[in-house]
């Protein structure tokens, strides 16, 4: 009884040490171990990949060339960042008022200094920042989702008579 005792209490204070130690490493977050928040599921130790000043861009864009080749839609969730590769997915949230959106990036900038983002004008909508212009914001990556069955893959043939 004595000996299990012991194990028990040894196992419980080697556990608490190494809980109370934190992670071992500050490294990217670690999409493995998520909870489910007000803005979705977020990695528990998830940093924010930026926090700065994002803006919008409109009418004056519609229709142009991306950088990815796609021609702009304002009514899109899309946006432009200077280094994350284009295809990224980002949850931008609006630091004012924690309303957050995920977009995909499909163009390169801002172009003006200061700023890490330019929304469109549908990303914008949805943090309700269209009205300023600019907002500050946190960015955060999403991780790619495992490949599941499609529709065509889970439709059954039809079979001709």
């Amino acid at each position: 009884m004595r000996k299990r005792t012991a194990q028990c209490l040894t196992l419980a204070l080697l556990v608490g040490l190494g809980a109370a130690q934190g992670p071992a490493n500050a490294g990217p977050a670690d999409y493995k171990t998520v909870a489910p928040t007000k803005l979705g599921i977020v990695a528990k130790n998830a940093r924010a990949y930026q926090v700065g000043t994002a803006s919008w861009y409109g009418e004056d864009f519609e229709g142009k060339p991306t950088a990815s080749g796609e021609p702009y839609n304002m009514y899109e969730l899309t946006a432009a960042h200077p280094s994350l590769p284009l295809g990224t997915f980002v949850r931008v949230t609006n630091l004012r008022n924690r309303r957050a959106v995920v977009v995909r990036i499909n163009d390169r900038g801002p172009v003006v200094e200061g700023r890490i983002i330019d929304l469109s004008y549908s990303a914008a909508k949805v943090l309700n920042f269209q009205s300023q212009g600019i907002q500050r914001v946190r960015l955060d990556v999403v991780p790619p989702r495992k490949p599941g069955p499609t529709m065509a893959m889970l439709r059954e043939p039809v079979l001709e008579r």
